[in-house]
């Protein structure tokens, strides 16, 4: 199991989670957002993917958060279609004679309750990397709570998926459950932001090493 830690902000902030060496770091670049990243990024360690989070963004401001951060990763929160998909993932791929390696991967968010429609996801399984499923809730992320996972016995895909919304120290039965359930077979990273933090984007970095080490 891998681990993200979404919504940095603050310099020292993000020096300072980096030195726990998370699997992803997630940037928001949303200006409705309380954790909307703004200025430069700190030098962080090349085994930490930085993921570019966005809501229904222009494919040009997403490219150039791309080119401009280095983000190894780019996280759709809205109602971004199996096309614009395509285009970015297009646009995206490395030219012939410009940098080596593979695209940034694709995640794309899907948002639950108690209940969700696996038929939406069809459209995306060849156009993504990642799925990321998330509580539904007044804001794209970072609502504090968690969904039903009972409803993830049902995924159809052998796509792999980001688990997130709510997850905080006090999920580690929860977690342990849900980790021996059949729900679990194809998550592979947990994503935890707001149940971490001392204020919008600032992260507690002493709950933060209690929830790797017990996890991680």
């Amino acid at each position: 199991m891998k681990l993200k830690v979404c919504g940095m902000k603050y310099h020292d902030n993000v020096i300072g989670v980096a030195q726990l060496q998370p699997d992803y770091m997630g940037f928001i670049f949303y200006e409705k957002s309380p954790r909307n990243f703004v200025g430069n990024m700190p030098e962080i360690s090349k085994l930490i993917k930085k993921v570019g989070v966005f809501v229904n963004a222009s494919l040009e401001e997403v490219i150039d958060k791309v080119n401009t951060y280095g983000l190894q990763a780019v996280q759709l929160h809205g109602e971004e279609t199996p096309e614009f998909c395509i285009k970015l993932r297009h646009s995206l791929a490395p030219k012939p004679r410009g940098i080596s390696g593979s695209h940034p991967d694709i995640i794309k968010v899907f948002s639950i309750k108690d209940e969700f429609d696996f038929k939406v996801l069809k459209p995306y399984e060849t156009v993504c990397d990642y799925f990321l499923f998330d509580t539904k809730g007044k804001n794209p992320g970072g609502n504090g709570y968690t969904f039903n996972w009972n409803v993830l016995e049902n995924y159809p895909s052998t796509k792999p998926y980001f688990l997130s919304g709510g997850i905080g120290l006090e999920s580690k039965d929860k977690l342990d459950i849900f980790f021996k359930s059949k729900a679990s077979q194809y998550c592979e990273v947990l994503d935890i932001n707001s149940r971490f933090e001392i204020e919008p984007a600032l992260k507690d970095i002493e709950k933060l090493k209690e929830f790797k080490k017990g996890h991680f």
